[in-house]
């Protein structure tokens, strides 16, 4: 059994649609960041970074936290959704840290600004937007000729899909990059994919 720690951001999600993808048990502790649940000594002795998700796997005896390290060692530890071949497994690497350092980053301070600031500033709503725009248009490219982001569903369009998947939040469309959509509604419909989207309940 896998406990995992979470709550309902993007970065939360991408540790449950993956629970759900490689079909493991594991149990939901609904970490409230609203109120500042991930504050707690008990959180803080799982993850000392006070972010989530994190998870503890009690068959191995292992605690991960950062969402990217979470994907990694669960496609490790199943084999599943992550491939071993070394030049695809770099692939897969590579566009999983452009989400961990462009894709998560930029889109989150998007969403501050835009939502969240109590001011608005509007230099810094353009300057997080045109970047939000510019990846999406890195995806629909990576897209144009990939079913998926790497070829093969992988770790890269679940860490991926959360953070894309707030563009209406962000008062965003995907019609102006059609790869990027069709991508977007495949990976959505997917039956894991809705399932972990729901988690914490």
């Amino acid at each position: 059994m896998i406990d995992l720690y979470t709550f309902t951001t993007p970065n939360g999600r991408k540790a449950s649609i993956m629970l759900e993808e490689v079909e493991l048990p594991y149990a939901v502790h609904k970490i409230d960041i609203t109120k500042r649940d991930q504050f707690t000594p008990e959180f803080v002795a799982i993850n000392p970074n006070s972010k989530i998700p994190a998870i503890v796997d009690h068959e191995t005896g292992i605690t991960m936290f950062e969402s990217g390290a979470i994907l990694i060692y669960l496609a490790e530890k199943t084999g599943k959704l992550m491939p071993t071949e070394p030049k695809k497994r770099y692939q897969v690497l590579e566009w999983l840290m452009f989400q961990m350092a462009g894709v998560g980053p930029m889109f989150g301070q998007l969403n501050h600004f835009k939502k969240f600031a109590p001011e608005k500033i509007p230099y810094a709503i353009d300057r997080y937007e045109k970047e939000t725009l510019r990846l999406y248009s890195v995806l629909n490219q990576q897209l144009e000729t990939n079913e998926f982001i790497c070829e093969e569903y992988s770790i890269v369009d679940i860490a991926t899909f959360p953070w894309v998947a707030t563009y209406s939040f962000q008062g965003l469309t995907l019609d102006n990059h059609p790869h990027l959509k069709r991508w977007f509604e495949s990976i959505q419909a997917r039956p894991a994919v809705v399932k972990g989207m729901a988690v914490p309940s």
